[in-house]
């Protein structure tokens, strides 16, 4: 059940699984890597002396430029949540496709926007231009995973979709070490914290010259009933003729699911709307979908994407070398990342994670901010760490490890997995939202909850992630094994940590009855070898006046 392990549905070509759908995603991905990096570098970009000295900030007080920190960070946020919301309608009337080349343009423009600030023209053209970009992060992050998803074949679906997450945590180590590269091998002027505002151009430019090329799902063009498109497309992705059998196999279950849309949901912009509001059990996991998120950025994991060089600061770590130690921050998120992605979402379950994440994260955060509260670093600066120094950045580091492939990405996954098809698109852009949302509400406030809270902070955080094991333990099901079909008797299933089992278990006494049935009322043909039901019997009107007779 590992990412290289192929678990096929149906006897699968070869020729499914080549380089086409595999560069589709590559390029798609493109997008994740944008989002990565421009959330990782910004924190660590703003607290080099060139960028305070170039717009006056190293003249103001700690709470005048930490405003001004928090302005540059949340209204990023602020962008990508109204981004995230209006991707349910850039998808539904211009496609997959071309809405991440959208999100791509609007990305790079605000990219654009952000390297004409200088001491002349101030800060305003780089809040404008980080507002643009974060419209384009918010379209990109609820676009990628519906096109990956849409155009995989379902044995490889969570290779693909995973590749998102692993591009994204790619795009932020990447943010943090060229921000150590420039701090220590440029002089501090305009063009030190100037390149890592324009390498934001590089993973945008790419997906948006890779949009050019790159397929239209084929599932929103069925929808769209375009569906000489589709087809094209269909078999160009899978490099199968239109007569074979997959092809034919793959239309007819496409068709299925729409027709059940129609005669369930409705085909338009406003019917997930309007069903929605009629299923009570559906907007419950909606919910639970966003408070997912409630509780993982509560957990500080974006606070410290954000603010790194704060949080190590107050740990004690000296100004030369926090650069340094928010690099080896974002290693460790890759590597945890890879390893969520090969080894726990699928064989540790997504429950458990969540609930070992929430305890292991609470402990590290508590100890962090007791030895914090004991020595209180930041009043007594030494040369060097201390042994308690040390053992609170070993229980950092320890906790991002832990955190990582836990409340990180496992939230996403749940989310794609409490919802069907016909309420997929809805849900994702609700969800999404809601997470930059939560991050923006967060990132807005950290420095100055530093400044008024001290180690506090990590107190407050300690204390959200004990609370989420309790929401975990309560309130949300192990979703893995469960088709998706069946998920809202999962919701039914009481207690809620057996309802995984109790499913199951309920399933697989369901198959073996049916089998039971087909078996009780089949005969078994001697040449074939196959099970079917028996054949009708037929009689001639001879049989009959025959039978009269007797």
């Amino acid at each position: 059940m590992g990412v290289l392990t192929l678990h096929e549905d149906r006897p699968t070509p070869k020729s499914v699984y080549n380089w086409r759908v595999y560069a589709l995603a590559g390029i798609a991905s493109c997008g994740s890597n944008m989002i990565g990096y421009t959330s990782a570098f910004i924190g660590t970009t703003i607290t080099l002396n060139s960028f305070k000295m170039e717009f006056g900030l190293d003249k103001l007080s700690t709470a005048e430029r930490s405003l001004i920190s928090e302005n540059i960070v949340s209204l990023f946020i602020a962008g990508a949540f109204f981004g995230a919301l209006g991707t349910y309608a850039l998808g539904h009337f211009v496609g997959r496709k071309w809405s991440l080349a959208v999100a791509a343009a609007v990305f790079a423009l605000g990219s654009g926007l952000q390297l004409g600030a200088n001491s002349a023209r101030g800060l305003g053209i780089l809040y404008a231009g980080r507002v643009l970009s974060g419209v384009g992060t918010g379209v990109a992050s609820n676009i990628i995973p519906i096109y990956l998803s849409e155009l995989a074949p379902p044995a490889i679906r969570g290779r693909l979709v995973g590749l998102y997450e692993l591009g994204w945590q790619i795009g932020g180590m990447l943010g943090f070490w060229i921000n150590y590269g420039v701090e220590q091998h440029m002089p501090s002027d305009h063009e030190q914290w100037i390149i890592p505002f324009a390498i934001q151009l590089v993973p945008s430019g790419l997906l948006f010259v890779g949009a050019l090329w790159i397929k239209e799902s084929p599932r929103w063009l069925f929808l769209k009933d375009r569906r000489r498109q589709a087809m094209a497309n269909l078999c160009w992705i899978r490099q199968l003729e239109a007569d074979d059998m997959y092809i034919t196999e793959e239309v007819a279950a496409i068709d299925q699911a729409l027709e059940q849309q129609k005669s369930t949901i409705g085909i338009g912009f406003w019917k997930p709307f309007q069903a929605l509001a009629t299923r009570p059990n559906v907007m419950y996991r909606l919910m639970l979908g966003c408070m997912l998120f409630f509780w993982q950025n509560g957990s500080g994991i974006n606070a410290i994407n954000y603010y790194s060089p704060t949080i190590f600061k107050s740990i004690g770590v000296d100004s030369n070398t926090t650069n340094l130690m928010t690099g080896i921050f974002g290693v460790v998120k890759a590597v945890m990342t890879f390893v969520w992605l090969l080894f726990l979402v699928d064989q540790f379950g997504r429950r458990n994670l969540l609930l070992v994440g929430a305890v292991t994260g609470s402990i590290c955060m508590w100890i962090i901010g007791a030895y914090i509260c004991v020595v209180k670093p930041e009043d007594n600066p030494t040369d060097h760490l201390n042994s308690g120094g040390i053992a609170a950045i070993v229980f950092f580091y320890l906790w991002t490890a832990v955190y990582t492939p836990t409340w990180n990405g496992t939230p996403w996954v749940i989310n794609s997995e409490f919802f069907d098809p016909n309420f997929r698109s809805l849900a994702q852009a609700a969800t999404t939202a809601s997470n930059w949302l939560f991050n923006f509400l967060i990132s807005r406030f950290t420095e100055q909850m530093f400044e008024a809270m001290g180690y506090g902070v990590y107190m407050f955080f300690a204390a959200l992630s004990f609370l989420a094991f309790f929401f975990a333990f309560f309130l949300i099901p192990e979703t893995g094994g469960i088709p998706l079909e069946k998920v809202d008797r999962l919701f039914e299933c009481k207690p809620v940590w057996r309802a995984n089992k109790i499913l199951k278990e309920q399933l697989r006494e369901e198959e073996e009855q049916f089998r039971f049935d087909v078996k009780e009322h089949s005969y078994h043909d001697e040449n074939t070898g196959a099970v079917a039901p028996p054949p009708a019997t037929t009689s001639t009107p001879h049989d009959e006046e025959a039978q009269r007779n007797a």
